[in-house]
């Protein structure tokens, strides 16, 4: 079977949704390009959450790369402990900046973490959203392929 395949998004569940969105739109130039409130009983059936589910999403682009936060007003979060990077299923997100301290600053300024024991001089460092989301930010590396 030959088709084209396309990366459409990558879903991230928020705590609060706002806040999300104001992290992501100021600390890294993402700009919202869409956001829907999906009907409870297709959106439960479809990512296999009970209903209610109070699904309200927002997409936000930067580039290519379209980052869908999701908020569940109604189903909540399920609380577990922070993923490590060598846990199954993804890891991070990476982005590539000019340099990282302009970004470390609005990082902490807007709710997230610098984990500051992961720096390499600087060429990378890890940071968390609010949500705990790991984003790798690279100085001097450029996109596979």
């Amino acid at each position: 079977m030959t088709a084209e395949v396309q990366v459409n998004h990558v879903g991230h569940a928020v705590a609060d949704l706002d806040r999300a969105r104001r992290f992501w739109i100021e600390t890294f130039g993402f700009e919202e390009v869409n956001a829907l409130e999906p009907d409870d009983d297709a959106t439960g059936r479809l990512l296999g959450i009970p209903t209610p589910v109070g699904l309200e999403a927002v997409y936000l682009r930067r580039g290519d790369f379209v980052l869908e936060l999701l908020h569940y007003a109604d189903a909540g979060l399920v609380d577990r402990p922070p993923r490590v990077m060598n846990e199954p299923g993804f890891t991070h997100i990476s982005l590539r900046v000019d340099r990282l301290d302009p970004y470390l600053e609005r990082v902490r300024a807007l709710g997230g973490t610098v984990l500051e024991e992961t720096r390499l001089l600087d060429h990378a460092i890890l940071v968390l959203d609010p949500d705990g989301q790991r984003v790798e930010l690279l100085t001097h590396w450029e996109k596979p392929g």
